[in-house]
């Protein structure tokens, strides 16, 4: 049997993921720090026998300890929220880019099989597109004139609507947000130190994970926990631009085996590898369907008409490389998992910040 680190592992991807392990044969220890902002002040549930440390990431002593005598580590501890990310850039920084960089150095003195790291499909910025005749483009990025003026598609350099097609591990990265810029040092640090002195290392490329267990009361987490707390305090889920961005939603039990098959299968060791449902949804589309699994589909959602600096338009995944190196498929799409996920918030006190996460970001300029 062997015994697993996970970092972040008290979140609401880290507790699946130790659920995951523990299903499976493996002994596992959580390195997690409990901040309030995403677990409120409520205990948090891990599985049975499962060793806690609670301590913050950039703790030498702490991290040391928790690597002593473990064959692996999954790396979850992170900042997360693209908009309070270029705010709060001292604190993205430190939690994501210094706190691996403390884990790595503990694992000079003490080595493992495998580590496997959370990357981020923000790190893509736009996703993939193509021109009218088929040429893929892989560096659109909207000009901020167009954005200010409600020009929300992208267009090319002779004027032409691009198209969104599902995006590849080769679709170049090009980080538009602090969040984003500290999950590709946390990919590239990894796999480098992992190259470096002979550690396998796999970095998963995740795209927006969705289920029971997301924080309700932190607006800058997941999009469908955002439109879950509005409705169940009986308010419009607020939606920025047109609502017609396209994102790929991602079940979190489909990413916890992901991250176990990570540790499990050699072909992985080195690449950089897309997590999603191979699928996508407009964000209008999945605020309706959310309300009408809630059974309130009178509130539809708010189009707020205005931009969020660091947001990008489309992108959703192809999985070709995790089909190949992970053998991974999805089994929880979205339209069929709604249900779940609503008896889960029922169960729990939404709080809706969601109107002080868009002010926040209105005082400091960062909504146009």
């Amino acid at each position: 049997m062997k015994r697993v680190l996970v970092t972040g592992g008290c979140g609401f991807i880290g507790r699946h993921v130790a659920h995951e392990l523990t299903e499976h044969g493996y002994e596992v220890r959580v390195l997690d720090a409990l901040l309030e902002q995403v677990h409120g002040r409520v205990s948090v549930s891990i599985p049975a026998g499962t060793e806690l440390i609670r301590a913050d990431v950039r703790d030498r002593d702490a991290v040391a300890k928790a690597v002593s005598d473990v064959d692996a580590v999954i790396h979850l501890a992170a900042e997360v929220g693209v908009g309070q990310s270029m705010y709060e850039i001292a604190r993205y920084v430190g939690t994501n880019d210094l706190g691996t960089a403390t884990l790595l150095e503990a694992l000079i003195k003490k080595p493992v099989e495998r580590i496997v790291v959370a990357s981020s499909m923000s790190i893509y910025g736009e996703g993939l597109y193509e021109t009218p005749d088929g040429r893929r483009v892989d560096d659109a990025r909207r000009k901020p004139g167009d954005i200010r003026n409600g020009q929300w598609n992208l267009l090319s350099a002779a004027g032409e609507t691009l198209s969104p097609i599902a995006t590849d591990e080769e679709k170049r990265p090009d980080l538009a947000s602090i969040y984003a810029l500290t999950k590709f040092m946390q990919e590239r640090a990894v796999l480098i130190f992992g190259q470096t002195y002979g550690v396998s290392a796999v970095a998963l490329r995740l795209f927006n994970v969705f289920g029971a267990g997301q924080a309700l009361a932190n607006p800058y987490t997941g999009v469908l926990a955002n439109f879950a707390a509005r409705l169940a305090n009986g308010k419009r889920p607020m939606i920025f631009e047109d609502g017609q961005q396209k994102r790929d939603f991602v079940h979190v039990r489909d990413v916890a085996r992901a991250f176990r098959l990570a540790l499990e299968q050699r072909l992985a060791a080195g690449q950089a590898i897309n997590i999603g449902s191979g699928g996508s949804y407009t964000i209008s589309d999945v605020a309706r369907l959310l309300a009408e699994a809630m059974g309130i589909a009178k509130l539809p959602p708010e189009i707020l008409g205005k931009a969020r600096s660091g947001d990008i338009r489309n992108c959703f995944a192809d999985i070709g490389k995790a089909r190949e190196l992970l053998g991974f498929e999805p089994r929880h799409r979205l339209e069929n998992s709604l249900a779940e996920f609503v008896a889960w918030v029922r169960n729990n006190v939404a709080v809706d910040r969601g109107t002080d996460m868009k002010r926040e970001l209105e005082e400091r300029g960062l909504v146009s």
